[in-house]
């Protein structure tokens, strides 16, 4: 578990980290340099998974060893088998990270949601459904490693 005490906000007790695959710690579907190494460090707090329609046939073999749960989607109704799938869990305990429309929800639903504006872009939706918006999955993630950047983010 990872607790976050963030003043005038909330404190979090986060137990998940829900993370969108092509665009969020994929470019064509390869992941980005620095992200297996923070998940890595990561997965000794959080329990984490990754959602992805797999649009490039490449996740199982990119993400390898990387201690995760995947989940591969559907291409029909993406966006509510995100949310769905991580309010299986427990939603006030989750962080959720993407950039993509299908992600909004899940962003929406989850205690804290982070959306990336990377190469790929991110939708308007996802933008507006995040707590934080961060410009590379390394800083989103840094910001789960050292939660002092995250508290002066969200301060009141």
């Amino acid at each position: 578990m990872l607790s976050i005490d963030i003043p005038g906000w909330k404190t979090l007790h986060l137990d998940h980290l829900f993370l969108d695959y092509n665009g969020t710690l994929a470019l064509d579907g390869k992941v980005l340099p620095g992200v297996r190494e923070r998940l890595q460090e990561l997965a000794v707090s959080l329990e984490i998974h990754v959602l992805t329609a797999d649009t490039f046939g490449s996740v199982r073999e990119e993400l390898g060893e990387t201690p995760c749960d995947l989940l591969i989607i559907p291409d029909m109704d993406q966006a509510k088998a995100k949310a769905d799938y991580l309010e299986s869990f427990k939603p006030s305990g989750s962080v959720a990270v993407g950039n993509g429309r299908n992600d909004a929800l899940m962003l929406q639903k989850a205690a804290l949601g982070i959306a990336l504006l990377q190469d790929e872009g991110s939708a308007t939706q996802t933008l507006n459904a995040a707590d934080v918006v961060c410009r590379s999955i390394l800083d989103a993630l840094d910001l789960l490693r050292k939660p002092l950047r995250l508290t002066a983010t969200l301060r009141d």
